[in-house]
């Protein structure tokens, strides 16, 4: 079973976003640290997390998602998926520190996604986070994302980011 996602901030929708991109570059002077760097179409970066019972439990807490299926392992045994599984949003929390913190990194604001969650997460699994530039309009970024475990994908999809105007190319 697939469920997808979507999210865009400020309201924007990607056709619009996407139509405020009209010139394209092929790369972009990035912010990293104290120093710029320029984005390039197929740079990679990745993080690497085992979610806990208790990352699942703070995470139900913090946003009032109880559902038993990512709490309680008796609930679990009666679905098919015999055991916990982690939140997809939370799966999706490591994209947004991927984007945030390695690449593009500091000051770019997720505006669009769409992601699909084609198997679950269990609870001690190490998953892999994963982004990959794919194109760059002005001050967009277009980016492919996945979290999986060995070769089961969790997690995939597509999403767009901008970077402040400061950190442009030409």
């Amino acid at each position: 079973m697939t469920f997808v996602l979507r999210r865009s901030l400020l309201g924007m929708t990607m056709r619009r976003a996407v139509g405020m991109a009209v010139c394209g570059v092929t790369k972009m002077t990035l912010p990293k640290t104290n120093s710029h760097r320029l984005l390039h179409i197929g740079e990679r970066a990745s993080l690497t997390k085992a979610f806990t019972a208790r990352d699942v439990a703070v995470f139900a807490e913090l946003t009032g998602d109880t559902n038993p299926l990512h709490l309680d392992p008796e609930f679990a045994k009666t679905t098919s998926f015999e055991t916990p599984i982690v939140h997809g949003v939370l799966i999706n929390g490591l994209i947004s520190a991927v984007l945030g913190t390695k690449m593009p990194g500091t000051g770019c604001v997720f505006l669009y996604q769409e992601i699909r969650f084609p198997a679950p997460l269990y609870i001690g699994e190490e998953v892999v986070a994963e982004a990959e530039v794919k194109k760059i309009k002005m001050s967009f970024a277009f980016i492919s994302v996945s979290c999986s475990v060995k070769d089961k994908v969790v997690m995939e999809g597509e999403v767009m980011v901008m970077m402040p105007e400061h950190s442009q190319g030409p």
